[in-house]
C-alpha cells in the first residue's frame, strides 16, 4: 500500500511535499519545464548557444542550456512554445523549428520536477537577449570543439555548472 503525499508547504512556484519518510520537491500548479539544446553553424563550426544567470541557491552564476517554465504565465501553453520563447528571450536567437528529445528529471532523489528537452533547429540572430524583468541573463556562442577548455575557463572563475552540460561533452544529441 502507497503512504499518502502530504503537503509540508506551498508557494507560487514550488511545494514542499512528504511520502512516508521522504521529503521532496515539486513545482506548483504542475508548471513543467523546457530546456532547449540550441547549435549554430556557420563557416567556422558548430556553436552551442548558453546562458549564465546568478541562481539564488547557489549563490552565484550558473552556465547553463537556456531554459524556462512552461504554463507559468500561461495556462495550457505547450512546452515548445515555452521553449522556442524562453530561447529568444534569454538568447537572442529564434529557431525555425523545435524537435523534441523527451521528457528528463532533474534530479528524481529530491525533485519530482521535469522538463522538455528541445533541439532548435535553423537558429536566427533576433537581438540581444537578456531575458526579461531584470532577469540579467548573458547568453554565450560556443564552438563546440572548445566547449570543454570554456567550461574549465568557467569554472576557474567560479562559476556553477548545470549537469546539463554533461549532454554537451558527449556525443549523444549534438548530432
Amino acid at each position: 500500500m502507497a503512504t499518502a503525499e502530504e503537503t509540508m508547504w506551498a508557494g507560487r512556484f514550488i511545494t514542499a511535499k512528504k511520502r512516508g519518510r521522504w521529503e521532496y520537491v515539486s513545482r506548483a500548479r504542475n508548471i513543467r519545464a523546457a530546456v532547449v539544446l540550441a547549435i549554430d553553424e556557420d563557416a567556422k563550426g558548430r556553436h552551442v548557444i548558453l546562458v549564465d544567470q546568478f541562481r539564488v541557491p547557489l549563490g552565484r552564476r550558473c552556465i547553463e542550456l537556456p531554459a524556462g517554465l512552461v504554463g507559468d504565465e500561461q495556462a495550457g501553453e505547450h512546452a515548445a512554445d515555452a521553449a522556442a520563447r524562453e530561447l529568444e528571450e534569454e538568447t537572442g536567437y529564434r529557431a525555425g523549428r523545435m524537435e523534441s528529445l523527451g521528457e528528463f528529471n532533474s534530479s528524481p532523489g529530491m525533485v519530482s520536477e521535469s522538463f522538455t528537452l528541445f533541439r532548435a533547429h535553423d537558429l536566427q540572430k533576433t537581438g540581444d537577449g537578456g531575458g526579461v524583468d531584470g532577469e540579467d541573463i548573458h547568453a554565450h556562442r560556443v564552438p563546440l570543439d572548445g566547449l570543454a577548455a570554456q567550461i574549465s575557463s568557467w569554472r576557474a572563475d567560479g562559476y556553477a555548472m548545470d549537469v546539463k552540460l554533461l549532454l554537451l561533452l558527449g556525443a549523444g544529441m549534438v548530432g
